[in-house]
């Protein structure tokens, strides 16, 4: 008792110093580093030279878009002259230049540099308007503006999402009044704590931390804490009926799930420290944060639970408290078992057939979210971008910038303007000190599409030929081309090294070789199956086109976390097959992980899903695919087909593992007796 005791007066001081650093994590955000990318790229170097070239006062640009599609009449020409005015105080130097005509005399663009808030600018804009004339703002200050306001009080938002959605289905699973609570207490003091942590890894060490990596982070201490927390509480479950001494109980419970719980935990934290080879900021910036997360809950879910299940006793588990000697009631797992056991060849191939054919839904998805398609709904700087690009080239508004040596500025800009895509090619402007010059060239698609990235890359093989030119293509399609480049090297870097390190920690655990190789080629078909299945999903809601981070950062989440319930299963088929056999043992541990696995599962699916309620499409893409290979991992890979391969294959799934002595006998039922375990695997 007095252990327990110091534990909590340990964890009380440990929450009391972090929980407040953890309300100012959001103030440290750099989410700069969400649209970033590394500093070799094209892109990166030529921004770099054009700021050091061609200093610009720090101002975010704001354009205001007039359009009336039968022509613009002299009271909407009075407007826009009226607006040019008033503008000018919210203008950086107090001047609006001249309006930007379209050639179909159907709009006009005012632009310019804004200093403070745009409110006013909008207010102002959408004032005194003729019937019939169309106007939005857009521009970076426009769109700043929006995502502050799409994000205003969505922190609170996701969280109130994410723990209601776990507190059902936690009252659904233990249908108790009390038990629900505990491990979601737990679960959120370890992600208070987690955020204290990174907070003083970011003021301290230089660690980055965005929107995208603190939101996970909430997900992830929550959702793999409430997993461990199931497979903790089901195990300690089991011992109160097998121990009067709930102390003795709790200690038997931990020493046999904290090695599937601690596996885990290390496979998903190395998994996600996997992601400090990727050379995408946003990517890479999510390693660290995440393993703090997984580690920091490991830490709550094996001391601080333990101590506070034990403290308060058997009455947490009201109505239904676990008894000692009384049986354990029979379950739809068992059912599942007696299916499996007896037809283990066709079950697990009608299970790869059916994830086989799901995979068949990746063909609806597509890589490269267009910049207008960033948010579930349209706000009005996307309103203005494409009132804009109907009237105006694609690039008018994002331009590709060429920075080249001053003395071959002519044979730059000629080279651009006979790229094919190009629209127009404006006059070079040399430096103050006459070393270089800046060409803007605006694409005739929009600056993200893939015409624009091929356009760009013909750009820039014809500015590359120029001699001595050392000309560098920035901009936005830039960015958008050098991020896919960069994308795609993640991919054939993280991807193999995730996969060794998820093969390593299962031999090491399971002591096999076969077993690890079977598990991991099944979580890799978990997750073209869930790739597969979400397209459907995502087709269907509006969102096919993926943000280029997303499948690596799903690839993550669903092996790493989809790994975890087959460790959960194949951990305790190996301590079951050395009692009972292969054939029972493994039938047995799919009966007692069945249920706590399932109930996990759903819950770490509900928690991605939480997700979703972000007004951000590559949120929405996350969660959803995350959610669905979940599902997919619980309900059909861990409940299905990893057992019935693991039966068609027999004992040498252990491989090289060799059994030695006799197995022990038990009872009829297949309950445990640890007592007269017999024969080991090695």
């Amino acid at each position: 008792m007095r252990y327990r005791l110091l534990t909590l007066a340990l964890w009380v001081v440990i929450a009391a110093g972090l929980g407040p650093l953890a309300m100012k994590l959001t103030d440290v955000q750099d989410n700069d580093s969400l649209g970033s990318l590394p500093a070799a790229a094209e892109a990166t170097r030529a921004a770099a030279r054009a700021e050091a070239a061609f200093p610009e006062p720090d101002a975010l640009v704001a354009v205001a878009v007039y359009v009336r599609e039968s022509g613009l009449t002299a009271a909407d020409r009075a407007k826009v002259d009226a607006d040019r005015a008033a503008f000018a105080a919210n203008a950086q130097g107090g001047l609006v230049p001249e309006p930007a005509p379209a050639a179909d005399g159907q709009a006009l663009l005012l632009t310019f540099p804004v200093t403070g808030d745009v409110a006013p600018i909008r207010q102002r804009l959408a004032e005194q308007t003729p019937d019939g004339l169309r106007t939005a703002l857009t521009g970076s200050a426009a769109a700043e503006d929006d995502l502050g306001e799409a994000f205003s009080g969505l922190d609170l938002t996701l969280l109130l999402a994410t723990v209601g959605a776990v507190a059902l289905l936690l009252l659904l699973t233990y249908r108790s009044p009390v038990l629900w609570l505990i491990p979601l207490l737990t679960a959120g003091i370890a992600s208070q704590c987690a955020g204290g942590i990174v907070y003083l890894l970011v003021r301290h060490t230089g660690l980055t931390v965005d929107l995208q990596s603190q939101n996970i982070m909430t997900i992830l201490s929550i959702g793999v804490g409430v997993d461990y927390a199931l497979l903790l509480i089901s195990r300690y479950r089991e011992e109160l009926r097998r121990h009067e001494n709930r102390h003795t109980a709790m200690a038997v419970a931990l020493r046999r799930s904290f090695p599937a719980i601690c596996a885990s935990a290390i496979t998903v934290a190395l998994g996600l420290l996997c992601l400090l080879a990727a050379d995408l900021p946003a990517t890479r910036g999510l390693g660290p944060v995440g393993a703090i997360a997984v580690v920091t809950t490991l830490a709550a879910m094996t001391t601080l639970l333990p101590a506070l299940l034990v403290l308060l006793g058997r009455w947490i588990f009201w109505p239904f408290v676990p008894r000692a000697g009384a049986p354990a009631s029979a379950s739809w797992s068992s059912r599942v078992a007696r299916l499996v056991g007896d037809h283990a060849r066709p079950v697990w191939l009608a299970t790869a057939a059916v994830l086989a054919a799901l995979t068949i839904g990746i063909g609806h998805l597509s890589i490269g979210l267009p910049a207008d398609e960033t948010f579930t709904k349209e706000v009005g700087s996307i309103t203005g971008q494409r009132l804009i690009e109907r009237h105006y080239p694609g690039g008018t508004l994002a331009p590709a910038v060429i920075t080249a040596t001053a003395g071959t500025a002519t044979e730059v800009a000629d080279a651009a303007r006979r790229v094919e895509g190009v629209a127009a090619v404006g006059a070079p402007a040399r430096s103050a000190d006459g070393r270089w010059a800046r060409i803007e060239a605006t694409l005739a698609s929009e600056p993200t599409s893939p015409e624009a990235v091929r356009t760009l890359e013909r750009l820039r093989t014809a500015v590359h030929s120029v001699p001595s030119s050392d000309a560098l293509v920035g901009g936005d399609t830039a960015t958008e081309a050098d991020g896919d480049a960069v994308t795609s090297r993640d991919n054939r870097v993280v991807v193999p090294l995730v996969l060794a390190v998820v093969l390593l920690v299962l031999i090491v655990l399971l002591r096999a070789l076969v077993a690890p190789l079977v598990l991991l080629a099944s979580v890799v078909l978990s997750y073209a199956a869930a790739l597969g299945a979400a397209g459907l999903i995502l087709d269907a809601i509006g969102h096919p086109r993926l943000w280029s981070a997303v499948p690596l950062q799903t690839f993550l989440f669903i092996v790493a976390l989809g790994v975890d319930y087959t460790i959960f299963l194949m951990t305790r088929a190996r301590e079951e097959t050395a009692r009972l056999g292969h054939h029972r043992g493994v039938l047995h541990a799919l009966t007692v992980t069945g249920g706590v696995v399932t109930s996990a599962g759903v819950v770490l699916a509900a928690t991605f899903a939480a997700l979703t309620v972000l007004p951000m499409v590559p949120s929405v893409q996350i969660g959803v695919i995350v959610s669905v290979g979940v599902l997919i991992d619980t309900l059909l890979v861990r409940s299905l087909l990893v057992p019935a391969v693991t039966l068609h294959i027999g004992p040498r799934v252990w491989w090289p593992a060799a059994r030695r002595g006799p197995v022990a006998d038990a009872d009829a039922d297949g309950s445990e007796q640890p007592d007269r375990v017999a024969g080991a695997y090695r």
